[in-house]
């Protein structure tokens, strides 16, 4: 029962994510591959209109999509603190 709740809290966090980017006008998007130690990760991406392109992967979707998140985030803070 733990594991679904906790699966559960991970989809809603991912949906959130994806749900934040797209209102912010970013385009978006998600696969899983196969490393070549046979390992599963996940690589997620967004880009605007600006022509910026933001690359996260991670082991985990959850974790993918939160350092994609902080990537932007950091980027629009800098390049607003730039702009001053």
């Amino acid at each position: 029962m733990r594991r679904a709740n906790l699966r559960r809290k991970w989809s809603t966090t991912i949906s959130k994510a994806a749900d934040n980017l797209s209102k912010a006008g970013w385009s978006w998007g998600c696969v899983s591959a196969i490393d070549s130690n046979g390992r599963t990760i996940f690589v997620v991406d967004a880009h605007c209109g600006d022509g910026k392109r933001f690359v996260a992967r991670s082991d985990d979707k959850l974790t993918a999509f939160l350092e994609l998140a902080r990537n932007i985030s950091t980027y629009i803070l800098t390049s607003a603190a730039r702009t001053k």
